[in-house]
C-alpha cells in the first residue's frame, strides 16, 4: 500500500485510528491471491451452481490478455477498437478450485449490462451498448472440464435498449429488467407480459443521471423495493402499480454514478413468517461530483436503513469509518455484509474516482447502532470502477475486475485489474476451525414448504442452534448484487447421531421457505452455521 494513501487517511479521517495500536496483522480477515492475470478484468460476475465463476467484461475494448482458441475469432465490423478480428476473449469461465480459465466467446457488447440466475440454472444476462443493447444471452453453466459457451438469442430480444439496467427474479422464476438509461420501464423474461411504463424512473433522474442501475429488492410479501436517485417506492410488479413512497433517503443520490450500494438484509423465519424485511442503503457520492469531474470530492459516510415492509418506517442513518463511493455489498452466510472495494471520492466513471478504500468493513446488523462496523484487513490492490465482489461456496469471497480506463491500460496509477482476489471472513480463521460444521449430508432438490434433514459433523460438541441458511447467487455489476438474498430456514435442535473424542454427528430438522416470494426458485448454497462459523455449502435447488 502507498505511504500516501496511509498519509491521506490519517490526517483526513483519523477517526479511521480510533484504536491506534491495532497492527494491521490483528485485524480480522485474510487475504490470497487466487491468479496474478485473468485476462480479463471482470465488470461483470456470477458464481454457477457447479462453483465455477462466470467473468464478464465488454467487447469494444480492444484486445484482451486471454486468446480465444482456435477458429473462435469475433468479426464485428463496427467494433470500434478491432473492427476486423478479435481474436482474445471478453469472458471466461473460472474454477476456483484448480484455479483455471476457460475462455469463453460473446459477441455482442455487454457494457454496463444486467443479468440474473433462471430457475434452472442458467445465466441470463440483458442489454448493453451498442450493438447489445437489445439483446438476451445466456449460459448454461456445465460440469469443471466440460465444454459450454455463451448463446446469443436471435430472438426475442428486448422491448427497448437497456443499458445500465438491473434484472430480478421474480416469485414464478421470471425476471423482470428495470430501468436503464433513457429506459424508465419494464419488461420481462420470458417477454409474457408487456412491457410497462414506469414513472418512478423518470421522476428520479436528475441532470447527471442518478436513476440508473437502481437497487431492486424483491420483498417476502411478492412486492419489489426500488431505490432510485434518493428514492424509493414500493412496487407492484404484476399490476404495474407504485403502492407507497418511502421517504427520501438523508444525504443526497445513492444510485449510479453517484454510486452507493445496497442490499437486503437476511430474511429470518420470526413473528409467525418471514414477513420482516430491511434494506440497507451505504455510501454515494456528492451531488455534481460526476457532472463536473470533481474527483476529489468527499464520498459519503452514512448508511441508512429501512424497514421495507413497515407502513410507517423511516430511514435510520449510521456512520461508516470510512467515507466509500463504489462499494460492493457481500451477505455472508452468517447474515453479517461485507462492505468491500471501492473509493473515498470522487464517483462512478472512467476517470472519475481517487483515494482507493483498501479497508473492507464488516456490517452486522444485530449490534446497536454505533457497534455494527468492524474495520477488516486491507488488501493492497486498488479496486475501483468496474470492481466486482461475489460469495463463493467455500465460504470466501472472490473479488474481481476495476478498470477505472475506457481501455485497458496498465503502468499508470490506478491500472487495469487483472489479478483475482479471494477474501477469507473471520469465520474461516484457523482458531475457529474446531467450530466448523462440515455438511456431509443434504439434499438437491427442495420443494416449498418441504421438511427435510441435514446431517453435520463438527470437532467440538455443539452447544447451540446450528442455522441452515440459503445464499442465492446474484449477478454483481457496479457495486449492486442483483437477486442476492439470504434466507434462514426454520430448524430443529441438532440431534446427536455419534461421535468420539475426534468428531461429533449431527442430524438437523429443517423446513424450506414456505413460496418464491420468500425465496424465488433456482439454486441456492446451503450453508450451515455453528456460534457464527459457516461451513462449506452444499448447493441446493428450490423447485416451483
Amino acid at each position: 500500500m502507498k505511504h500516501s494513501t496511509f498519509h491521506f487517511l490519517f490526517s483526513h479521517f483519523p477517526i479511521l485510528f480510533s484504536l491506534p495500536f491495532l497492527s494491521l496483522s490483528q485485524l480480522p480477515g485474510r487475504w490470497e491471491l487466487l491468479l496474478e492475470n485473468a485476462g480479463i478484468a471482470s465488470m461483470h460476475t456470477a458464481v454457477t451452481r457447479f462453483g465455477t465463476v462466470v467473468l464478464l467484461d465488454r467487447t469494444d475494448i480492444g484486445p484482451s490478455q486471454l486468446h480465444l482458441p482456435a477458429g473462435h475469432c469475433r468479426h464485428d465490423p463496427k467494433d470500434r477498437s478491432l473492427p476486423r478480428l478479435d481474436c482474445t476473449a471478453h469472458s471466461a469461465l473460472f474454477n476456483p478450485s484448480t484455479l483455471s480459465l476457460l475462455p469463453l466467446s460473446i459477441l455482442s457488447d455487454t457494457w454496463c449490462s444486467s443479468g440474473q440466475f433462471l430457475p434452472d440454472g442458467t445465466l441470463l444476462q440483458t442489454g448493453g451498448d451498442f450493438d447489445g443493447l437489445r439483446r438476451i444471452r445466456t449460459f448454461s453453466p456445465c460440469a469443471p472440464n466440460l465444454p459450454c459457451d455463451w448463446r446469443e438469442l436471435k430472438s426475442p430480444l428486448l422491448t427497448v435498449g437497456r443499458w445500465y439496467a438491473t434484472d430480478q427474479i421474480l416469485p414464478d422464476g421470471s425476471v423482470v429488467i428495470v430501468g436503464g438509461r433513457a429506459s424508465p420501464s419494464v419488461e420481462f423474461y420470458p417477454p409474457s407480459r408487456q412491457l410497462r411504463l414506469f414513472p418512478f424512473l423518470a421522476a428520479a433522474e436528475d441532470s447527471q443521471m442518478d436513476n440508473l442501475y437502481p437497487f431492486v429488492h424483491l420483498l417476502p410479501d411478492g412486492h419489489l423495493f426500488v431505490f432510485a436517485n434518493s428514492r424509493a417506492v414500493l412496487y407492484d410488479v404484476y399490476a404495474g402499480t407504485v403502492l407507497r413512497e418511502y421517504p427520501p433517503i438523508p444525504g443526497g443520490p445513492r444510485s449510479y454514478p453517484s454510486a452507493g450500494s445496497s442490499a437486503m438484509l437476511a430474511l429470518e423465519p420470526t413473528g409467525g413468517g418471514y414477513l420482516h424485511a430491511e434494506i440497507v442503503v451505504c455510501g454515494g457520492a456528492q451531488f455534481g461530483a460526476f457532472l463536473h469531474r470533481d474527483t476529489d470530492a468527499q464520498a459519503d459516510t452514512s448508511c441508512g436503513r429501512i424497514t421495507a415492509s413497515d407502513p410507517e418506517s423511516i430511514w435510520v442513518m449510521e456512520e461508516m469509518p470510512y467515507p466509500r463511493i463504489m462499494g460492493d455489498m457481500v451477505m455472508l452466510p452468517t447474515g453479517d455484509v461485507l462492505i468491500i472495494n471501492g473509493a473515498m471520492a470522487g464517483s462512478q466513471g472512467f476517470e472519475m474516482a481517487t483515494q482507493p478504500c483498501f479497508y473492507p468493513l464488516l456490517y452486522r446488523p444485530d449490534q446497536p447502532i454505533g457497534l455494527r462496523f468492524m474495520t477488516l484487513t486491507p488488501t493492497t490492490i486498488p479496486r475501483m470502477y468496474h470492481s466486482t465482489a461475489n460469495l463463493l461456496p467455500d465460504g470466501r469471497v472472490l473479488i474481481a475486475g476495476s478498470n477505472p480506463h475506457y481501455f485497458y491500460r496498465f503502468n499508470v496509477e490506478f491500472s487495469t485489474e487483472l489479478r483475482l482476489e479471494a477474501f477469507s471472513p473471520e469465520y474461516l480463521s484457523p482458531d475457529r476451525r474446531n467450530l466448523r460444521p462440515e455438511i456431509l449430508v443434504s439434499p438437491e432438490k427442495v420443494g416449498y414448504g418441504e421438511t427435510f434433514n441435514v446431517e453435520v459433523s463438527v470437532e467440538l460438541p455443539l452447544v447451540g442452534i446450528v442455522e441452515v441458511n440459503l445464499a442465492s447467487a446474484p449477478f454483481s455489476t457496479h457495486s449492486f448484487s442483483q437477486g442476492q438474498r439470504l434466507v434462514k430456514l426454520v430448524v430443529s435442535a441438532a440431534v446427536e447421531l455419534s461421535g468420539d473424542e475426534a468428531r461429533h454427528f449431527y442430524q438437523i430438522g429443517c423446513t424450506a421457505p414456505p413460496d418464491g416470494r420468500v425465496a424465488p426458485p433456482g439454486y441456492y448454497m446451503a450453508f450451515a452455521v455453528n456460534q457464527g462459523v459457516a461451513s462449506e455449502a452444499k448447493w441446493v435447488q428450490l423447485l416451483l
